[in-house]
């Protein structure tokens, strides 16, 4: 067994220069024979198990001492505010039983979770749960969060270390979250052996529960005996081979990230090697902010590897931009020949050489960048050799189906991939059918919202519904459209003969009275109330207008009301665009926009997203609500605020109620994955206010309505 004396260490572990978790992180593990930590939150205390190194360190006799922050939501931080008791202490196990459980059961954490819940039961770990101030439960808004470990030896050398790392899947992986740590060393003497004993006095307080301003107490017995349940003492090992084998298996997929060894996710791994059973053909329904754009690079990397020309399509500059970043960035060590079409781009009309670049000849590292605009014209087409040397990746491939892009679909290439949170296309079965036929439909299991957050790839959130009524002029505008609506309705209904023309006059009656709704003038004073009362200096909020005039009144009532912190960002916007996200996520505020932010845009940071453009089509409200969840750094919970207009009528008029139905309907689906579930129940007193029944709501066909009309 080697000491840690002996151990080659640096003072410093910087991301992406180190590999954190191979030179340090493991080689530690395995020389030591206790591990004292302290994570962030329960559900990281899996991921302190450095696998490959795990059982030797049990053979050892090693021990681990654990402390973390418990995970809290709304409900639990106002339940706690009157301090701890022992009915506290029960209330708190079942909490953290419903979030063991939900690691258990994710299908990419079950396996870790059985490990951590095997050494718990045979002693080997042992957990203590920790808040800031002076009894468990006081201010629990501030959580512990601090980030300190310390490996100690059978003679007595310990090694300290502190800094941003965060552990995470799989194994320490290099994925992007182990970003530096400062390590110190016990025999080195001076002030670093003074940091050392400072540290470990300073864990030995945190522990014994005598450290001003933090209170700690023991894993609850409900949740101890829930982990010995779910161990298994006699297999662990075996787990942890298998846990071992599955980082290997998702090691020969990663892409070369500049260097940096980014591997797979167990539901990107599973999803990579289902598409390659299906002939290396599919389409990734996969929810937005759970890594579709990297799923696909380990896809093209090993594309790349094989020979294959490859073809990525966008429906936008934005995400041509973002693309062309990620592909230089992430095969930067090979020399990859980009060719871009589209946003400006014209070189490859010259001299034949689109039609050069896609030969099928032994020019490796070849990749065709194209937007769905661009590569479905006349002149890309017949330029374009296609055979099955070429791989095609789709992103947000649900724009294909259109009628207008479907050109690009008479391409016979080899493998194909398409991204989407939404692949079937709202009210257009048609277009569907062509795109599942093309790219051979999806690979299962679709990785869903609720997957996503359960798997800690999305951030949880709470969903808040507010109402607001039409203003006086409005409710006459709209009372005298529903009128008009009823009429024409009526004509249509009586006529023996097929009428065109009444037709057209209804749908635009139609959508002429869903901008009512749409730009209700109390969505504004609802959104600056909002804002007024909630955004704190240094968030960073989105607010979805429907239209230029909205998004120009709502950031004119912002800025009057003295929220100076307000940008604007839209694809007609003078300006430098990506500057202006730039410096929204450097330093925050509140960032009025339109719909080009729906698709493809990444700003990790949105923590709040405030809904005031109404859709029913699933793939835009699923988009909005994609970015706000997306992992960052100190991001724990999201917040989602929907305004909801519910106008005066008759609810024994359908198409009266039309409109509130899809508006229900979106929210109910909002409502159903989020912290706060019981939102649900505000809806369904709305509905029936409203004369709507509840389980034909349940049952409404999402992206049908009246205000669909992509």
């Amino acid at each position: 067994m080697t000491s840690l004396a002996k151990l080659q260490l640096k003072q410093a572990y910087h991301k992406p220069e180190d590999d954190i978790a191979r030179d340090f992180y493991l080689p530690c593990l395995a020389a030591a024979t206790s591990y004292d930590r302290a994570v962030g939150y329960f559900s990281s205390a899996i991921y302190v198990l450095a696998w490959p190194s795990l059982a030797q360190f049990v053979k050892q006799g090693g021990k681990i001492r654990l402390i973390c922050s418990p995970v809290l939501s709304t409900g639990d931080t106002a339940a706690m505010q009157t301090g701890y008791s022992a009915r506290e202490a029960a209330a708190q196990g079942e909490r953290l039983n419903e979030e063991f459980t939900r690691i258990l059961e994710s299908p990419g954490t079950h396996k870790p979770a059985k490990v951590l819940a095997s050494l718990v039961a045979l002693g080997v770990i042992d957990i203590r749960i920790a808040w800031v101030g002076d009894s468990a439960g006081a201010q629990p808004r501030r959580l512990f969060h601090d980030k300190v470990g310390i490996f100690s030896d059978e003679h007595h050398d310990a090694i300290a270390f502190k800094g941003s790392m965060n552990e995470t899947w799989p194994g320490l992986a290099a994925d992007g979250n182990l970003e530096s740590v400062d390590v110190f060393l016990s025999w080195a003497g001076g002030r670093e052996t003074e940091r050392v004993i400072d540290e470990k006095e300073y864990f030995n307080r945190l522990w014994g529960n005598v450290m001003p301003g933090v209170t700690t107490m023991a894993l609850p017995e409900v949740t101890h005996d829930i982990f010995v349940k779910a161990s298994d003492p006699d297999h662990w090992p075996q787990l942890i081979e298998d846990i071992c084998i599955e980082i290997d298996n998702a090691s020969k997929w990663c892409p070369n990230s500049g260097g940096v060894e980014r591997v797979p996710r167990p539901h990107q791994l599973a999803a990579l090697d289902a598409w390659q059973a299906l002939g290396r053909r599919g389409i990734f329904e996969h929810a937005t902010g759970s890594g579709k754009t990297f799923t696909a690079l380990c896809a093209i990397g090993d594309s790349l590897a094989k020979g294959e020309v490859v073809l990525i399509l966008v429906p936008s500059e934005l995400l041509l931009i973002q693309w062309t970043r990620e592909i230089r960035s992430t095969f930067s060590q090979h020399d990859v020949r980009l060719l871009i079409c589209g946003g400006g781009n014209a070189s490859w009309r010259q001299d034949g050489r689109l039609r050069a670049w896609t030969r099928n000849v032994e020019l490796r590292y070849r990749v065709i960048l194209a937007t769905i605009q661009t590569a479905s014209t006349d002149e890309f087409l017949k330029n374009f050799r296609a055979g099955k040397h070429v791989f095609m990746v789709a992103d947000e491939v649900h724009r294909l189906g259109a009628r207008q892009a479907r050109g690009v679909l008479k391409l016979d290439t080899g493998p194909r991939l398409g991204l989407s949170a939404t692949p079937v296309r709202a009210g257009d079965p048609e277009g569907t059918a062509v795109l599942f036929n093309y790219f051979n439909g999806v690979v299962p299991p679709p990785f869903t919202l609720a997957d996503a957050i359960k798997a800690g790839a999305l951030t949880p959130y709470v969903y808040h519904v507010h109402r607001v009524s039409l203003e006086a002029d409005e409710q006459e505008l709209w009372t005298a459209a529903t009128e008009e609506i009823r009429k024409v309705a009526a004509r249509l209904l009586n006529s023996t003969e097929h009428s065109p023309q009444n037709e057209g006059h209804l749908k635009l009656l139609l959508i002429k009275r869903a901008r009512i709704i749409k730009n209700a003038r109390k969505k504004i004073q609802k959104a600056v109330e909002l804002v007024l009362s909630d955004y704190r200096p240094g968030q960073h909020w989105i607010v979805y207008c429907e239209d230029q005039w909205q998004l120009r009144s709502v950031r004119e009532a912002l800025n009057s009301a003295g929220c100076n912190a307000t940008l604007e960002y839209h694809s007609s916007m003078v300006g430098a665009a990506e500057q202006t996200l730039a410096l929204f996520t450097v330093q925050g505020g509140v960032i009025v926009s339109i719909r080009c932010l729906d698709e493809g845009v990444d700003i990790p940071a949105v923590s709040h997203a405030l809904i005031l453009a109404s859709s029913k089509n699933p793939r835009e409200f699923v988009q909005r609500r994609g970015r706000v969840l997306r992992k960052f750094a100190g991001k724990h919970v999201s917040h989602v605020y929907d305004v909801l207009v519910t106008p005066l009528f008759d609810p024994d008029e359908p198409p009266s109620s039309a409109i509130l139905e899809g508006e229900l309907a979106r929210a109910i689906e909002f409502g159903s994955y989020a912290l706060n579930p019981g939102c649900i129940s505000d809806l369904q007193r709305l509905a029936i206010e409203h004369g709507i029944d509840w389980e034909k709501l349940n049952n409404y066909s999402l992206g049908e309505g009246e205000d669909d009309n992509e």
